[in-house]
């Protein structure tokens, strides 16, 4: 009896230094190492041990950027060296940070200020490639890939919130979200003209941060901060280019200095733009969405192709046309000279046209 006794007090015991070797480890031990099983019995080890190592590797190929008109400083953001060529190297930035000016200068980590030379932008895709001699630059920024990263992967972003005062603020996140759709305004109309697909993270982005960097967790640019949500009530929602379009763009913008477009050649308003529609005395149905031709430039592709006016464009290719914006974006995805079909509604019935896309001048 007192044998049975005994071997139940052992059993207790290791039971209890078993519990408590438990606690005791998960008390001391770094929280910076944990391994997960779930249901599924899948192992799943989380390490983290900062991303200092990474931000030190990136952070002195970014700039900031000043924009200027005879002299006066006008606006500013940030950019970063992405690549050199010969005697030359070449910075990334925003449109929206340069566009309008006489003169851009940029600021390296170690103080120096340099003229450099605006090889050539793009508003709709809000690009800009600067152009800088070489010797003149730290380091270049090494690229990576936003086609595979992944929802839930830590990024980071560099940049200069609120000018020149907190220059290379690093800030961190997830990447919250991919290949977002976003309606925005690029021009002074009232009504958003642009759809950008963007990249979307809760990496704090503030003014100044446009045109800068965000990187992942090996220090490499996957995206281009250019903008953030503010709502009453929505915190944490910032928005950047996907790094695989900037260069897209940057390449076309250091080869032509700007970006050949398809042209159309109509005048437009949304479906629900009641004042335009009433300026122009077209009446459309109130279930019909789309967008609506105001008119056509003689000799151009939809004149020749015989759209007029009140005529409601539903579609483009294999593309719903919903918005001014997004007819826009999707006929951006084809090319001067390609032939296309447009979609379209008249006196209640739908039609198709065929077009030539001429090239935007």
């Amino acid at each position: 009896m007192k044998k049975k006794i005994l071997n139940v007090l052992i059993i207790i015991c290791f039971f209890l230094l078993g519990a408590g070797s438990v606690i005791v480890l998960k008390k001391y031990l770094p929280e910076s190492v944990q391994t997960i099983v779930n249901k599924s019995e899948k192992e799943v080890t989380v390490t983290e041990n900062g991303i200092a190592d990474s931000v030190e590797k990136i952070y002195d190929s970014v700039v900031v950027v000043g924009s200027y008109q005879n002299g006066v400083l006008v606006s500013s953001g940030t950019g970063f060296v992405y690549e050199e060529d010969g005697k030359s190297a070449y910075i990334l930035t925003n449109s929206h940070v340069v566009e309008d000016s006489t003169s851009v200068k940029v600021k390296f980590t170690n103080g120096n200020i340099e003229n450099v030379e605006l090889v050539g932008n793009d508003s709709y895709a809000d690009i800009a490639v600067l152009k800088i001699d070489k010797n003149k630059i730290i380091s270049i920024a090494q690229m990576g890939s936003n086609e595979q990263s992944r929802v839930g992967d830590t990024v980071f972003a560099i940049g200069a919130p609120l000018a020149d005062e907190y220059s290379w603020t690093v800030t961190r996140g997830i990447v919250s979200g991919k290949d977002r759709l976003i309606e925005v305004n690029a021009t002074n109309s009232t009504t958003a003209d642009v759809v950008m697909k963007v990249l979307q993270t809760d990496a704090a982005i503030n003014n100044g941060n446009s045109g800068g960097p965000l990187a992942n967790v090996n220090g490499e640019v996957i995206g281009i901060t250019n903008m953030k949500l503010v709502s009453n009530g929505v915190e944490g929602i910032g928005f950047a280019i996907p790094i695989e379009d900037a260069l897209e763009i940057a390449t076309k913008l250091r080869e032509n200095g700007k970006v050949e477009r398809p042209f159309l050649g109509v005048s437009m308003a949304n479906t629900t733009d009641s004042y335009a529609l009433s300026r122009y005395n077209i009446n459309i149905k109130d279930d019909v969405v789309g967008v609506v031709v105001i008119s056509t430039e003689e000799g151009s592709p939809a004149a020749n192709a015989g759209l007029k006016m009140g005529d409601i464009i539903v579609g483009i290719g294999d593309y719903e046309v919903t918005s001014v914006s997004k007819l826009k974006y999707y006929l951006y995805k084809f090319n001067p000279g390609e032939k296309v079909s447009l979609k379209y509604i008249r006196n209640g019935k739908q039609a198709e046209a065929k077009l030539t896309l001429a090239k935007s001048e």
